[in-house]
């Protein structure tokens, strides 16, 4: 296993704070789902007296609120003597409410949502069949005092979307504690840690900062620059013709795409009545190419030790002025490696969206030419001398009908296939064997994997890694379709769009 720098432990409590309407039962609900950790609503510790007298519109007293804040308050000290890790909502207007929770509770983190008074009185008004009517919203803000910073709140603005505010609030919790709470997965959470390659000290590395996994015979490695894949073996040998530990990436090898695959011509598009410019990352050709997050460096989230969890930030910027949440999952189970890529839209309007992962395959032949290769696709893509598509045509009758497993031979493959057929559980299979048929690995396109690109590496701009591996690339959509609209995703504000693709080695016990 590699080195790893501890840092201290996160926070055991969040409590969720606001006026009626600013969405706190549905971003602390959220929240813990998000973190793995237990959940309680705040107004669920209301007596009934309390419920009958504010849907009769009448605000509480001290005297009501007093055994409620004092049953919340208990419910925290419970969960923590538990050894859990828990959200509670409260909308705790006052100072003095506030300081009666976090009383005698350190490790608790304020989150106040704000909103204007115009948002709440929507929301509300919008509500059915909530004790709290609309009509108090005037008490409560008359009642209000909002958190000062000797309190140290976490303060979001809830004019959004939920998950763009729970994601909002994960990131100021990240930053604001070095503690790096896990922040994916129910009964995952613990101290995430920047690991260091093998070795005691952290010295500088082109790709930033790594992390190992291991499961049994299997071991792979995720590089922080642009959240690459960069090594995956199993029992000792190499699955993926990857890049020399301490190396740059060349090739696109392991990166992923987003928010497109491929190329978009010129690095022109229109998009909701605009017409933007991407800057030409393939000049010779005039060309926008895979994306704009290979080279950022993602934050950890989670680790355990055969999986990690990392994050990004894409923010508008010049020909993309739309705001994701970006996060990949690499995980080792017992079929092999999955990779699960998330990206949440946490802007105010719609953004044209497309993914892809750029691994080369091996199976251990000198080149690929006598690589057994199969592709379970209908439909290939043809392209210009930019590689921008001037059509779609049947596999059938084409050197590129890879239906039936046939080795490779001297074919030069950089092309998109499309009508995949799928097993039983949805997942169509791209498989590379050994000449020998005596083992191979599987690519299985899951959840969100419209295309794949098969490529043999004949244009690498390093000569003596031509045709060393088959990238085998997972893909939403086909190269252009900010242009063409093509299996485009527009993503709606709050919305999540999801890509899932495994490696699966066989013959190699």
């Amino acid at each position: 296993m590699v080195g790893e720098e501890a840092t201290g432990e996160p926070p055991r409590l969040v409590l969720v704070v606001g006026v009626a309407g600013s969405g706190k039962s549905t971003v602390g609900c959220l929240l813990a789902e998000r973190l793995g950790w237990a959940y309680r609503d705040g107004d669920a510790f209301h007596s009934e007296a309390n419920r009958a007298k504010m849907a009769a519109g009448h605000a509480l007293t001290d005297s009501d609120r007093q055994p409620w804040l004092g049953a919340i308050g208990e419910w925290m000290d419970r969960a923590t003597a538990a050894g859990q890790r828990a959200v509670v909502t409260c909308s705790a207007l006052q100072r003095r409410y506030r300081d009666k929770l976090l009383a005698g509770r350190p490790d608790t983190v304020l989150v106040y949502l704000h909103g204007s008074r115009e948002l709440l009185e929507s929301r509300l008004t919008a509500r059915h069949g909530h004790f709290f009517p609309a009509d108090l919203l005037d008490s409560q803000l008359a009642d209000l005092q909002e958190p000062e910073p000797d309190e140290h709140p976490l303060v979001v603005e809830t004019d959004q979307p939920p998950e763009a505010v729970v994601t909002a609030v994960l990131s100021l919790m990240r930053r604001e504690s070095s503690d790096g709470v896990a922040t994916d997965g129910p009964g995952t959470e613990r101290p995430v840690r920047t690991a260091v390659r093998d070795g005691s000290s952290a010295s500088p590395s082109p790709t930033g900062g790594s992390w190992r996994l291991v499961r049994g015979e299997q071991s792979a490695e995720v590089v922080q620059l642009g959240g690459a894949l960069r090594d995956y073996v199993v029992n000792g040998r190499p699955v993926l013709d990857s890049f020399s530990t301490g190396a740059g990436i060349t090739g696109g090898r392991g990166q992923l795409l987003v928010p497109w695959p491929n190329r978009v011509g010129g690095g022109r598009y229109r998009f909701d009545g605009r017409d933007l410019q991407l800057p030409l990352t393939e000049v010779e050709k005039d060309n926008a190419i895979h994306g704009l997050l290979r080279w950022t460096l993602w934050e950890p989230l989670a680790r355990t030790d055969d999986s990690v969890t990392l994050g990004t930030t894409l923010c508008p910027q010049p020909g993309y002025p739309f705001l994701l949440d970006v996060r990949v999952e690499y995980r080792l189970g017992p079929e092999g490696l999955g990779t699960t890529v998330r990206a949440t839209n946490i802007g105010t309007e719609p953004a044209p969206y497309g993914v892809g992962q750029h691994p080369y395959l091996t199976v251990g032949t000198h080149l690929v030419d006598s690589a057994v290769l199969t592709v379970p696709a209908r439909t290939l893509l043809r392209t210009d001398g930019r590689g921008l598509p001037i059509g779609q045509e049947p596999v059938d009758g084409t050197p590129y009908d890879f239906r039936t497993a046939r080795p490779i031979g001297d074919l030069r493959l950089d092309t998109a296939f499309t009508g995949l057929d799928r097993d039983p559980d949805g997942r169509a299979v791209v498989r590379l064997a050994h000449p020998s048929g005596l083992r191979g690995v599987d690519l299985r396109l899951g959840d969100g994997t419209r295309w794949v690109q098969v490529y043999t590496g004949d244009t690498l701009a390093e000569p003596e890694r031509r045709r060393r591996g088959v990238a085998v690339e997972a893909m939403s959509c086909p190269p252009d379709a900010f242009r063409s609209g093509t299996d485009l995703t527009v993503l709606q504000p709050g919305e999540t769009h999801v890509l899932r693709w495994e490696l699966s080695p066989w013959g190699y016990a």
